[in-house]
């Protein structure tokens, strides 16, 4: 298992866009992705649960990756975290 902190560099956050972005990507790997933020913990791979996180442009996000290709998961997930998406 792996886990690596980010802080959340798009102007708007991730709404349903970017949360889509994200959950496409995780859902391609094969690992256990979980994302958290403030204490609350959900799964990476549901877009329902992502946006209940309420992430917001600076937020510090931590991913945990457990299973195949954690750290193939890592790079391009944390690469989605920090991306400023085009709106």
């Amino acid at each position: 298992m792996i886990t690596e902190t980010y802080t959340v560099s798009n102007p708007s956050g991730f709404h349903a866009r970017p949360t889509k972005v994200f959950v496409q990507t995780a859902s391609a790997f094969p690992a256990k992705i979980q994302v958290s933020k403030g204490g609350k913990k959900v799964n990476g791979k549901s877009s329902l649960s992502m946006l209940t996180l309420g992430i917001q442009k600076n937020d510090e996000v931590t991913l945990e990756i457990d299973g195949e290709q954690e750290e193939q998961a890592l790079q391009a997930l944390g690469e989605l975290l920090t991306k400023i998406f085009e709106e």
